[in-house]
């Protein structure tokens, strides 16, 4: 667990008081996969809120289960074991500080490539339920690109699936744990949040989409259009969706990216797990033309995958990465 004194919390006062108040919101956008026109209800929560809830999604609850125990069996070893995995250069074992920029969270996560990472080579059941998972998850994220497409109606309706088949795909998986922090003041019955510590600051993915899973502990939240924070309600059976950045320059801004946060909990730990959909370094990322009718202009540059990897890599969690890479209208 993440073990911080008394004194070093107050590293974590600018992030002590939301500057909004939060709401429970119980309306997600739901997709079942398992009926074919829930592609137009993908398409409505891309567009409306870059974020959505995946239910019969065909990932076994067994092999869900086997990685969360075996994530909550890594986190609860010494730190120098812990350590054994790696520091985070950006793969390994980290905790508090979150990438280069001087970002800190209560929070401690295990990033990984998707690659037969060596990083858990001394760690052979953790290995082998993260690969299980893995296999499952990408399947379910290749299915719900491809219904994406067939909602846009763009083909081929691999379009943006075959970036995670391609074996030069740079997909990532992250496993956060929150453990409880004890200065947070209890959220109120409002669902007012405003009493607590950020576990993980507010941020879009940078790309495609990101698969997310968690234990039935709350902390999620996302922002609307309007600026407003809402409170995601936890479901350990389900996984949540968001669109990140590359997608909706993809899109060109038909889809916008998700801004999102986790605060913690002063009770319970949260664990959760995510699988990055990343296109290969190669691939140029620029607004599909089926996509762009009449004369209608591309918003962004175009630009690689790696020169966006790059550039959010060296930028602080809140900024707004796409900025560098817009087309300036003319005048």
């Amino acid at each position: 667990m993440v073990v911080v004194s008394k004194p070093a919390i107050e590293q974590f006062s600018s992030y002590l008081k939301n500057n909004k108040p939060t709401t429970l919101f119980t309306q997600i956008p739901l997709v079942d996969l398992s009926k074919p026109d829930s592609k137009h209800q993908i398409i409505k929560a891309c567009e409306e809120f870059g974020f959505f809830k995946v239910i019969n999604h065909g990932v076994p609850m067994e092999s869900i289960s086997m990685l969360e125990s075996e994530a909550t069996k890594f986190f609860s070893l010494p730190l120098c074991e812990k350590q054994k995995t790696g520091q985070p250069q950006p793969y390994g074992y980290g905790h508090k500080r979150i990438g280069i920029q001087g970002d800190v969270g209560w929070v401690e996560y295990l990033l990984l490539t998707t690659n037969q990472d060596p990083s858990l080579h001394s760690f052979q059941t953790f290995r082998v339920a993260l690969n299980n998972y893995m296999k499952s998850v990408k399947k379910m994220a290749c299915e719900i690109l491809e219904m994406m497409a067939d909602g846009l109606k763009i083909q081929p309706r691999n379009v943006l699936s075959k970036l995670l088949t391609d074996e030069e795909s740079d997909s990532v998986f992250r496993v956060n744990h929150y453990p409880p922090c004890p200065n947070v003041q209890p959220l109120s019955g409002n669902g007012n949040g405003n009493g607590d510590v950020i576990g993980f600051g507010e941020h879009t993915d940078p790309q495609i989409i990101s698969v997310l899973r968690s234990n039935n502990t709350s902390g999620l939240q996302i922002s609307l259009r309007e600026g407003s924070w809402i409170s995601v309600p936890p479901d350990q059976t389900s996984f949540f969706i968001n669109v990140g950045d590359s997608l909706q320059v993809m899109t060109n801004g038909r889809f916008k990216s998700v801004k999102h946060r986790v605060v913690t909990n002063s009770v319970k730990s949260r664990l959760s797990m995510i699988y990055f959909c990343g296109p290969p370094l190669s691939e140029k990322i620029a607004p599909l033309p089926s996509l762009m009718t009449g004369d209608q202009q591309s918003l962004y540059k175009e630009f690689t995958w790696f020169e966006y990897k790059k550039s959010a890599y060296n930028s602080r969690l809140a900024d707004n990465r796409l900025i560098h890479f817009e087309k300036i209208a003319a005048s």
